[in-house]
């Protein structure tokens, strides 16, 4: 469930930004340059169906994946609407969406979660909500151009290399940051959590993944450089955002570097971010704990606490048909996961390879796999029976969490593809005494 309209802060934030760019004189366009289009109107849908044979599971926890066979099923339908502003440089985006369907135990029980479309909240019938709504200011300061595509969430047209960009509203901060072509959209590639994004980045969201915030973007020929300022949600993995902007909030910052090498392109982020929120603090919980005897409730331990953290993203083409990415991420694992997963530590790295050879160039194939990690704190916290955002087996005889994923994506007709995909879990939640488990999906997705 999510909110149908930004925030007062960020409707203001809104009125200013376009009383700014109404400033500027009105666009103009070289002789060989086309005019920008006005609206972009795009559509995607998705199913997935996963699901696992009974593995080995003793004992059971609130938070643990279910050790006997399940199958479940996920929708989702997206509408892109984009709509060019009357003034220079001026966009507007609004994304009505719908969602149906559970995760596997309701997205419980493996931190690298093996759907990326589940959402933390399940319908049994089709819920409507917003999905963003956000303005986009873009300020050219002339010289080199280049052609954008038509695009989800993206008007074609020609821009400036050297730019500065707004995004203001409700959005998804991995929209803009942390972003991978091999591996960042589980509508269409890897599906588990912790390879299409930095897992131990613990990005500001509600239940559904979005938030309300404004980010900053100014772009060059060979580098970006990002900022973003984002909404906490009031309590953890909940719906409602705290609107106190200046006293919980999350911030992320990346520089994105291009190069060659061996003649081929590749990318280098590098992100930081620091998240301020009511979490509490994992050594002080798990004290308690021992104290008692009993598993503790972290409720009354939650004050205000910083989350810092870090992570590397390198995507790299080796061929025309091939390329690799892999992140590394950390966060210092002293308080509670509060948006996104419990993984304090992971390292994940695959391959994408096209079916040119093949004669299927419309298809892809990727292989991949990441090992995640809790720490110190987190470790004694599990132990002592505390819950997180997804794990929480009510014990805990540690391990790293191994994942592997290998899926076959093939193009059955142009708006159409569908994808087998396979995932292997050891060690489900950071607990070896459980699984390993093996997940298969079916995937269709349809855009255009």
């Amino acid at each position: 469930m999510t909110r149908a309209r930004p925030r007062g802060s960020a409707l203001r934030f809104f009125a200013a930004l376009g009383a700014l760019a109404a400033a500027l004189p009105p666009a103009s366009y070289g002789e060989d340059a086309a005019a920008p289009e006005d609206w972009s109107i795009h559509f995607q849908l998705t199913g997935i169906y996963q699901g696992y044979p009974a593995f080995h599971s003793p004992y059971q926890g609130p938070n643990s994946l279910s050790g006997d066979t399940q199958i479940r099923e996920s929708v989702s339908g997206t509408a892109f609407l984009g709509r060019r502003l009357p003034w220079q440089g001026g966009e507007l985006y609004f994304n009505p969406e719908f969602n149906q369907g559970f995760g596997l135990s309701h997205t419980l029980g493996i931190d690298g979660f093996p759907n990326g479309e589940a959402q933390k909240v399940g319908f049994e019938t089709p819920k409507p909500n917003v999905a963003r709504l956000f303005v986009r200011q873009i300020f050219g300061f002339g010289g080199e151009q280049e052609h954008v595509e038509d695009d989800f969430n993206q008007l074609a047209g020609s821009v400036d290399v050297s730019r500065l960009t707004i995004t203001a509203g409700k959005m998804a901060l991995p929209d803009i940051f942390d972003n991978n072509q091999y591996a960042h959209d589980p509508r269409v590639d890897f599906m588990n959590w912790s390879l299409w994004e930095a897992a131990a980045w613990d990005y500001p969201a509600d239940e559904k993944g979005f938030t309300d915030g404004v980010v900053v973007e100014l772009n060059q020929k060979d580098w970006a450089l990002r900022g973003g300022w984002a909404l906490e949600p009031k309590l953890q993995n909940q719906r409602d955002l705290d609107p106190r902007f200046l006293k919980r909030y999350g911030t992320v910052a990346e520089l994105e570097t291009r190069h060659k090498l061996w003649g081929e392109p590749g990318k280098l982020r590098y992100l930081v971010f620091l998240n301020r929120a009511p979490q509490a603090n994992l050594d002080q919980v798990a004290a308690a704990a021992v104290a008692t005897g009993t598993p503790v409730n972290p409720l009354p331990f939650r004050t205000d606490h910083w989350k810092l953290g870090a992570a590397v993203n390198l995507e790299q083409s080796l061929t025309d048909d091939l390329g690799m990415f892999s992140r590394l991420s950390w966060n210092d694992g002293r308080t509670e996961g509060w948006s996104f997963t419990d993984i304090d530590r992971s390292l994940s790295a695959g391959l994408s390879l096209k079916g040119t050879r093949w004669g299927r160039a419309a298809d892809t194939v990727g292989l991949a796999a990441a090992v995640n990690a809790l720490s110190k704190p987190a470790r004694n916290y599990f132990a002592a029976g505390g819950l997180g955002i997804l794990a929480g087996d009510g014990r805990l005889d540690y391990a790293a969490e191994g994942i592997v994923e290998a899926y076959y994506s093939i193009a059955i007709a142009e708006p159409a593809s569908l994808t087998f995909d396979y995932q292997f879990a050891a060690n489900p939640a950071f607990n070896q005494d459980r699984g390993p488990v093996s997940i298969l999906a079916a995937r269709l997705h349809l855009e255009f």
